[in-house]
């Protein structure tokens, strides 16, 4: 039998036995690392104690870890060190590792390449990675159409289609003297001149660009302009990758009003289907706070009297026949706002307003906030007037 001894019981853990009151003894084998002890000071070391010298004692020590015999190698010095070219120290002891390594975090050691800053980060980096080129878009242009050459054009129309500016920032340049007309300088503004002239602005000719018709399916948030001086997002942002001609939008839409809008540098085009002599169809789908009465519709259709005089819905209907809630009305009228004025004439707030046709052009598969170019067949109908 392998000799035992007692382990001394510690107070308030005492255990006993249950037939009497007496503390239960535990036997435990005595081994090479179990030896016995006279008393708890012996057991747990506190008698036997010694003092180390030379730095040997464990743990910290004052002013930081404990010393080493051989931190003074290679002629280091304490405190701040010189810093190479790459702004980082240098230590005499301690070569600098290979690669392209930062400051101020864990290198990665087992490769020696990747820039990895203040992070741990064990993979493989490929910064030679070639990117993924952007999909290279073809615009769609037209000739422009003329009917006769020796037609008498007015000055700053002709360098509006050529897409130096704007009419109003043609005469402009005309006063001041930079364009030409056979060699003559003309600062008259009204002035005429022919395809057949030759018209020089600051000594370089001017022809007419070719035409690039766009369609775009606007968004909320978003306004109807080419420049907008608090710098909101425009339609002119969501389609500056169409062309490099100067395009600009045909009518105008509410910043909350969605739908379709052509975008275009036809000028001719643009009048016919802004002015109101040419009363071009537009439908809505306008969603309202409370169902429409059916009273209320017939008034639209009859005619109602706004501030700016009356106006009436060519038609007028329910979009589904369980939510009286939303109308399609169909409108030629261009005045600002007219749709929302109307229903709010007669009380109503209209939460949602979507423009689905404009003249012979409609949203379909065109998801909102993208664009598309016209084909040729949506062209010739525009330039020939062939819709309502």
């Amino acid at each position: 039998m392998p000799e035992s001894f007692t382990e001394p019981s510690r107070e308030g853990n005492v255990p006993t036995d249950y037939d009497s009151d007496r503390p239960v003894v535990r036997q435990y084998p005595r081994t090479s690392s179990n030896p016995p002890v006279q008393n708890m000071d012996d057991r747990y070391g506190r008698n036997n104690y010694q003092p180390r010298n030379n730095y040997q004692r464990g743990g910290y020590q004052q002013g930081g870890y404990q010393r080493n015999n051989n931190y003074r190698q290679n002629n280091y010095q304490p405190g701040y060190q010189d810093r190479n070219q790459d702004n980082r120290p240098v230590y005499p002891h301690k070569p600098m590792p290979q690669g392209d390594r930062r400051d101020g975090g864990y290198y990665q050691r087992p490769y020696g390449q990747g820039d990895n800053r203040g992070r741990y980060d064990n993979r493989r980096r490929n910064n030679n990675r070639p990117q993924r080129p952007q999909k290279k878009i073809i615009p769609v242009k037209y000739e422009e159409m003329v009917t006769d050459p020796n037609e008498e054009i007015r000055l700053n129309k002709i360098l509006a289609n050529a897409g130096i500016c704007s009419r109003r920032e043609a005469d402009q340049l005309i006063q001041q003297g930079l364009v030409t007309v056979n060699g003559e300088v003309v600062t008259e503004l009204g002035t005429r001149a022919t395809r057949q002239d030759e018209i020089l602005f600051q000594g370089r000719p001017v022809r007419s660009e070719s035409k690039v018709y766009v369609l775009l399916n606007k968004p909320r948030n978003c306004v109807t302009t080419s420049d907008d001086p608090q710098c909101r997002l425009t339609v002119m942002d969501l389609v500056k990758r169409a062309c490099s001609e100067r395009i600009y939008p045909v009518g105008r839409l509410d910043r909350n009003t969605t739908g379709v809008i052509l975008i275009t540098n036809d000028g001719d085009l643009a009048a016919k289907l802004t002015h109101p002599q040419y009363k071009k169809k537009k439908i809505y789908h306008v969603w309202l706070d409370k169902d429409v009465k059916i009273e209320d519709m017939q008034k639209i259709a009859e005619g109602i009297e706004l501030e700016d005089g009356e106006i009436h819905a060519d038609a007028i209907s329910y979009v589904k026949d369980d939510d009286p809630s939303q109308v399609g009305i169909e409108i030629h009228s261009g005045r600002n706002r007219i749709v929302r004025r109307i229903f709010e004439h007669l009380g109503y707030r209209v939460v949602k307003l979507d423009r689905v046709y404009f003249a012979g052009l409609t949203k379909k598969n065109l998801p909102r906030g993208k664009w598309r170019y016209l084909n040729e067949q949506e062209v010739n109908n525009l330039r020939m007037g062939c819709f309502d």
